[in-house]
């Protein structure tokens, strides 16, 4: 649901009343992940996706129902050989759809409609709703903040609702979606509880140093991909709004200062391509030694080779070398500034996903490597 939380949101501040569907959980090679949205609002309108097309006609009607009873609802696609006329899953995966309709006099809308506007600003928050359990707690949320704090609640017991705060807050220190199994009255123990948890989380940063005509498009890709763009040069007359009109922030320093300065995580991406000595140098110095999540530098192989003694000269050991992918990106054949981009964002993603690189016809390898995909759990409806 979080995933379209800026059209849900100008959904709410407009009034309307809608049903949202969300992914709860996938099994086998399922088409979008737990936390992937649609919603319908009461004039039929339609946003968001939860199967790449394979069953959104059935999940539409769903939400259709959900606005009309305001009943939640979990629903289970998949693909049958005996019945291959029936709704489901082309690829031949399994999917979970937990279908909750959000109207003016429903108890989740105060909730929900906080959880949306926090995503709405790029501010992050943890929002976790019961997909099986007592028909009392169904069609409750609880909305949890990185500090802690939460509101909403399901109205059964005040353990339940710290419980399941703590619970999100580890999920939203991490930035996942996922469901978890809890005892009804907030332990271990008793009667058990399926709670989805959808985190929002603020996007991850791509750094772009070097303000060359490369950047520029690999500023769009980042974009593409989700990252919250910077470009940064030491050069006034080339790190400038016009060259590049869609990067999110645009810093004239000296690159290793800069990186010295900012605040990166676990999943910064950082793209050197000032192909400079006087640059890379002292900036990969310090790159290799943060805990982000790539780090990559363009050049030939002879400016790889001699960078690398460079580092070497200056410290850099061979563990911390065997991070940085250089000559950066995959092997795409690129020649212009976009194919470089691309053959960029392709090994940023493979690096994130766990991807191997090599073409998918002919290989048996999985197309999806999320790790962070789970199996399907075993639920059925909830109405």
């Amino acid at each position: 649901m979080l995933d379209i939380a800026e059209e849900l949101n100008r959904w709410v501040e407009q009034g309307r009343e809608f049903a949202v569907a969300t992914v709860v959980a996938v099994g086998g090679s399922a088409p979008r992940q737990p936390g992937a949205a649609l919603a319908v609002d009461a004039d039929g309108t339609a946003i968001g996706s939860v199967s790449g097309g394979c069953v959104e006609g059935a999940v539409y009607e769903l939400c259709r129902q959900a606005l009309e009873d305001g009943e939640t609802v979990c629903e289970r696609f998949g693909y049958s050989d005996e019945d291959a006329f029936a709704v489901g899953l082309t690829c031949g995966g399994i999917i979970d759809i937990l279908v909750t309709p959000v109207r003016a006099d429903g108890p989740a809308r105060p909730v929900l409609a906080a959880a949306l506007a926090a995503a709405a600003r790029g501010e992050a928050a943890a929002v976790a709703r019961i997909v099986e359990g007592p028909a009392e707690l169904r069609g409750r949320a609880l909305l949890v903040r990185p500090d802690g704090s939460y509101d909403g609640g399901y109205g059964a017991h005040p353990e339940l609702d710290r419980t399941v705060a703590a619970e999100a807050g580890a999920f939203l220190d991490a930035g996942r979606t996922g469901t978890l199994e809890i005892g009804e009255q907030g332990s271990r123990c008793g009667a058990p509880l399926t709670v989805l948890v959808e985190s929002s989380v603020p996007a991850p940063r791509m750094i772009v140093f070097g303000a060359i005509d490369f950047a520029s498009a690999l500023v769009r890709v980042g974009k593409l991909l989700g990252y919250h763009v910077t470009v940064c040069d030491a050069r006034p007359v080339f790190a400038t709004r016009t060259r590049f009109p869609e990067a999110d922030e645009i810093v004239v320093e000296w690159p290793h200062r800069y990186l010295e300065r900012t605040e990166v995580d676990g999943r910064t991406v950082l793209c050197v391509l000032t192909h400079d000595a006087k640059f890379d140098v002292p900036l990969l110095q310090l790159a290799l030694r943060l805990p982000v999540a790539y780090v990559g530098a363009m050049g030939s192989r002879r400016t790889h080779l001699d960078r690398n003694e460079r580092l070497r000269g200056v410290g850099v050991t061979e563990l911390e070398l065997a991070r940085l992918r250089s000559p950066i990106g995959l092997d795409l054949g690129a020649r212009t500034p976009e194919e470089t981009a691309l053959s960029i964002g392709a090994e940023i993603v493979a690096n994130r996903r766990g991807g191997s690189g090599i073409a998918l016809t002919g290989a048996h390898t999985p197309i999806h490597h999320d790790t962070s995909s789970r199996p399907a759990a075993r639920i059925g409806s909830v109405a």
